[in-house]
C-alpha cells in the first residue's frame, strides 16, 4: 500500500511555537515536529493514506488551530535516507 508523505512548514503566532508543536505531535499523521529558524517557525513531516486524507488533515485539522497563520506543503517525491 502506498502512502503520501509531505513536509508542512508553518508560520505560528510568536510565543506559541512550543504549544502548537506539542499539540501537533499528538496527531497520528505527524511523524516529526520541529521548531525552526528562518522564514517559517515550525516544520512537520506527515504521512497519510492518500491525497484526500492529506487534504483533510491540512484543511480541517491544521488550519483549524488558532495560532497557525500560514502553511506551505511540499510533497515528498523520493526519499534517499
Amino acid at each position: 500500500m502506498s502512502s503520501i508523505e509531505a513536509y508542512i512548514m508553518m508560520n505560528i503566532k510568536s510565543g506559541s511555537e512550543d504549544e502548537v508543536c506539542e499539540a501537533l505531535a499528538a496527531y497520528k499523521e505527524v511523524e516529526e515536529v520541529a521548531v525552526i529558524y528562518g522564514e517559517y517557525d515550525a516544520l512537520i513531516k506527515v504521512k497519510t493514506e492518500n491525497m484526500k486524507t492529506l487534504d483533510n488533515f491540512i484543511t480541517e485539522t491544521l488550519r483549524a488551530l488558532p495560532n497557525i497563520f500560514l502553511t506551505a506543503t511540499m510533497l515528498i517525491a523520493k526519499q534517499f535516507k
